[in-house]
Protein backbone atom coordinates (compact mmCIF):
# COMPACT_ATOMS: atom_id res chain seq x y z
CA UNK A 1 0.00 0.00 0.00
CA UNK A 2 2.97 2.42 0.56
CA UNK A 3 4.10 2.18 -2.62
CA UNK A 4 0.47 3.42 -3.91
CA UNK A 5 0.44 6.21 -1.50
CA UNK A 6 3.96 7.03 -2.58
CA UNK A 7 2.66 7.18 -6.72
CA UNK A 8 -0.45 8.98 -6.16
CA UNK A 9 1.88 11.71 -4.06
CA UNK A 10 3.46 11.84 -6.65
CA UNK A 11 1.68 12.07 -9.17
CA UNK A 12 -0.56 15.17 -7.21
CA UNK A 13 3.14 16.66 -6.67
CA UNK A 14 3.44 16.84 -10.37
CA UNK A 15 0.22 18.25 -11.09
CA UNK A 16 0.50 20.68 -8.50
CA UNK A 17 4.21 21.69 -10.27
CA UNK A 18 2.14 21.85 -13.79
CA UNK A 19 -0.69 24.28 -11.63
CA UNK A 20 -3.46 21.93 -12.69
CA UNK A 21 -4.75 22.67 -8.65
CA UNK A 22 -4.68 26.98 -9.46
CA UNK A 23 -7.84 27.98 -10.85
CA UNK A 24 -10.19 25.02 -9.17
CA UNK A 25 -13.26 26.49 -7.34
CA UNK A 26 -12.64 27.58 -3.98
CA UNK A 27 -9.01 27.08 -4.57
CA UNK A 28 -7.49 29.10 -1.05
CA UNK A 29 -10.65 28.36 1.32
CA UNK A 30 -10.65 25.80 3.58
CA UNK A 31 -12.69 22.58 3.02
CA UNK A 32 -15.55 21.75 4.98
CA UNK A 33 -15.12 18.90 6.02
CA UNK A 34 -17.88 16.44 7.46
CA UNK A 35 -17.24 15.21 11.25
CA UNK A 36 -16.91 11.60 10.40
CA UNK A 37 -14.10 11.05 12.88
CA UNK A 38 -16.21 8.33 14.83
CA UNK A 39 -16.55 6.77 11.42
CA UNK A 40 -13.89 3.96 11.04
CA UNK A 41 -11.15 4.99 8.43
CA UNK A 42 -11.91 2.22 6.34
CA UNK A 43 -15.01 3.18 5.54
CA UNK A 44 -15.39 7.03 5.53
CA UNK A 45 -15.00 6.80 1.30
CA UNK A 46 -17.32 4.69 1.24
CA UNK A 47 -19.90 6.36 3.32
CA UNK A 48 -18.74 9.75 1.62
CA UNK A 49 -19.40 8.39 -2.19
CA UNK A 50 -22.77 6.83 -0.70
CA UNK A 51 -23.68 10.26 0.92
CA UNK A 52 -22.78 12.37 -2.62
CA UNK A 53 -25.14 9.75 -4.63
CA UNK A 54 -28.14 10.53 -1.68
CA UNK A 55 -28.14 7.78 0.20
CA UNK A 56 -27.04 7.25 4.18
CA UNK A 57 -25.88 4.39 5.32
CA UNK A 58 -28.15 1.57 7.32
CA UNK A 59 -27.82 2.67 10.63
CA UNK A 60 -28.55 6.20 10.13
CA UNK A 61 -31.73 5.17 8.31
CA UNK A 62 -32.34 2.48 11.40
CA UNK A 63 -31.65 5.45 13.89
CA UNK A 64 -34.19 8.12 12.25
CA UNK A 65 -36.84 5.78 12.02
CA UNK A 66 -36.49 4.87 15.50
CA UNK A 67 -36.94 8.42 15.96
CA UNK A 68 -39.68 9.07 14.01
CA UNK A 69 -41.09 5.90 16.10
CA UNK A 70 -40.31 7.37 19.99
CA UNK A 71 -42.38 10.47 18.09
CA UNK A 72 -44.94 8.27 17.48
CA UNK A 73 -45.21 6.54 20.49
CA UNK A 74 -45.06 10.18 22.22
CA UNK A 75 -48.47 11.21 20.48
CA UNK A 76 -50.51 7.55 20.65
CA UNK A 77 -52.29 6.66 24.12
CA UNK A 78 -54.11 3.86 22.74
CA UNK A 79 -52.12 0.49 24.45
CA UNK A 80 -52.81 -1.85 21.33
CA UNK A 81 -50.81 0.70 19.36
CA UNK A 82 -48.22 1.26 21.63
CA UNK A 83 -47.87 -2.16 21.73
CA UNK A 84 -46.99 -2.46 17.98
CA UNK A 85 -44.42 0.58 18.01
CA UNK A 86 -42.83 -0.84 20.82
CA UNK A 87 -42.61 -3.64 18.79
CA UNK A 88 -41.21 -2.31 15.86
CA UNK A 89 -38.76 -0.05 17.89
CA UNK A 90 -37.79 -3.04 19.42
CA UNK A 91 -36.72 -4.92 16.15
CA UNK A 92 -34.71 -1.38 15.18
CA UNK A 93 -32.56 -1.26 17.93
CA UNK A 94 -32.37 -5.25 17.51
CA UNK A 95 -30.64 -4.74 13.99
CA UNK A 96 -28.78 -1.85 15.28
CA UNK A 97 -26.97 -4.15 17.66
CA UNK A 98 -25.90 -6.56 14.46
CA UNK A 99 -24.52 -3.85 12.51
CA UNK A 100 -23.04 -2.87 15.81
CA UNK A 101 -21.86 -6.12 16.18
CA UNK A 102 -23.57 -6.35 19.84
CA UNK A 103 -25.40 -4.61 22.15
CA UNK A 104 -24.54 -1.13 23.18
CA UNK A 105 -22.70 -1.11 26.37
CA UNK A 106 -24.66 1.55 28.85
CA UNK A 107 -22.97 2.81 32.53
CA UNK A 108 -24.76 1.32 35.29
CA UNK A 109 -25.82 4.52 36.65
CA UNK A 110 -27.43 5.40 33.20
CA UNK A 111 -29.58 2.43 33.74
CA UNK A 112 -30.35 3.26 36.75
CA UNK A 113 -31.59 6.49 36.52
CA UNK A 114 -33.19 5.31 33.17
CA UNK A 115 -35.27 2.89 35.24
CA UNK A 116 -36.23 5.42 37.49
CA UNK A 117 -37.59 7.97 35.09
CA UNK A 118 -39.79 5.35 33.38
CA UNK A 119 -41.01 3.63 36.95
CA UNK A 120 -41.82 7.79 37.69
CA UNK A 121 -43.88 7.53 34.15
CA UNK A 122 -45.51 4.23 34.83
CA UNK A 123 -46.19 4.37 38.67
CA UNK A 124 -45.39 0.72 38.83
CA UNK A 125 -42.23 -0.74 37.94
CA UNK A 126 -39.50 -1.98 40.32
CA UNK A 127 -36.24 -0.42 40.16
CA UNK A 128 -34.28 -1.91 42.46
CA UNK A 129 -32.58 -4.46 40.23
CA UNK A 130 -32.02 -2.16 37.37
CA UNK A 131 -28.41 -1.91 36.20
CA UNK A 132 -27.63 -4.69 38.79
CA UNK A 133 -25.78 -6.59 35.18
Amino acid sequence: MKLLDALVEQRIAAAAARGEFDDLPGAGAPLALDDDALVPQEVRVANRILKNAGFVPPAVEQLRALRDLQTELNAVSDQATRCRLQARMLALDMALESLRGGPMVLPREYCRRIAERLSERAGNVDVAGAGSQ
